[in-house]
């Protein structure tokens, strides 16, 4: 079991979860919660929005995979100044 939560730019936005493609992935959504309000066993003709947060069941690696992957950050290392810097 697991919570997914649909992110703003996630492609779920906008579609059924028929539409989603979550039954093909093993997963069934238990409940969906938009803001204070749970849907329980919502059917396959809730349209999903970014916020909504579904309780899942169903494979752990197809569940993981739905999970963006952070970006590495990256520290941008400043060049040293080609002449010595002295304290006046």
């Amino acid at each position: 079991m697991a919570e997914i939560l649909v992110q703003a730019a996630s492609d779920l936005v906008g579609k059924t979860l028929g539409e989603s493609g979550l039954r093909e992935r093993d997963i069934s959504a238990l409940t969906l919660q938009r803001g204070t309000n749970v849907i329980p066993n919502p059917s396959d003709r809730h349209v999903l929005e970014a916020g909504d947060r579904l309780l899942s069941f169903g494979k752990l690696e197809e569940m993981r995979s739905m999970i963006p992957s952070r970006r590495r950050r990256t520290r941008k290392v400043k060049k040293l100044p080609a002449e010595p810097i002295h304290e006046v």
